[in-house]
């Protein structure tokens, strides 16, 4: 069985270009694996709306809870975070681009999800993550036009963030230009390349 992680953070909800193309890219990575397996089990999908959930910045009580081995309920939410990334085979994450950077409700639970002694540890060659066999796959959205340019904030970040924790296998979709005249061609070209998207 293939179970299917799906992050958003638009501050639009349902109604973003970002979650539009990743719920589409659900859809198509369920009809692949429905039609590839041999079993009669289905996917299982985990989503979790970082925005509607009003994911708050981490706090230094919060991440001195880690340390006493999930006894502590502050550890709960990081623990929980942690578990849906572990139970998952293929992670979806709908990216928008908010001022050159990812939302923060994204990056606060980047610092749920990195944990030395859980997701990665320090050796001394330096870190080494924990996690493997996990495909990341990010629809990165955008109003202008940002791949390959230094402007690019996400992509480098969001390769590193995965390596840290030994996610290496991170592909992108990128929809950009969306702002610009003409946005609606780019928007479609991007479903296009969602329906086409092969795992």
């Amino acid at each position: 069985m293939n179970t299917i992680l799906l992050l958003k953070s638009s501050l639009n909800g349902d109604q973003g270009n970002s979650s539009i193309l990743a719920n589409a890219l659900v859809e198509r990575i369920k009809s692949q694996s429905e039609q590839n397996s041999h079993a009669n089990n289905g996917v299982t999908v985990i989503e979790r709306d970082l925005a509607a959930d009003d994911l708050l910045h981490l706090t230094q009580a919060e991440m001195a809870s880690w340390a006493n081995k999930g006894e502590d309920e502050l550890a709960s939410l990081s623990d929980t975070l942690i578990n849906e990334l572990k139970s998952s085979d293929t992670v979806v994450i709908a990216m928008p681009m908010y001022n050159f950077g990812v939302p923060s409700t994204f990056k606060a639970w980047v610092d749920r999800i990195a944990r030395a002694g859980v997701t990665f540890q320090y050796t001394e060659s330096g870190p080494v993550g924990l996690l493997e066999n996990k495909k990341i796959v990010v629809v990165a959205v955008r109003g202008g036009i940002y791949e390959g340019t230094q402007k690019d904030t996400q992509s480098q970040y969001l390769k590193d963030f995965f390596g840290l924790i030994g996610l290496t296998d991170v592909s992108f979709i990128y929809a950009e230009g969306l702002a610009m005249p003409d946005g609606e061609a780019r928007m479609n070209a991007a479903e296009q390349a969602v329906n086409e998207f092969s795992l």
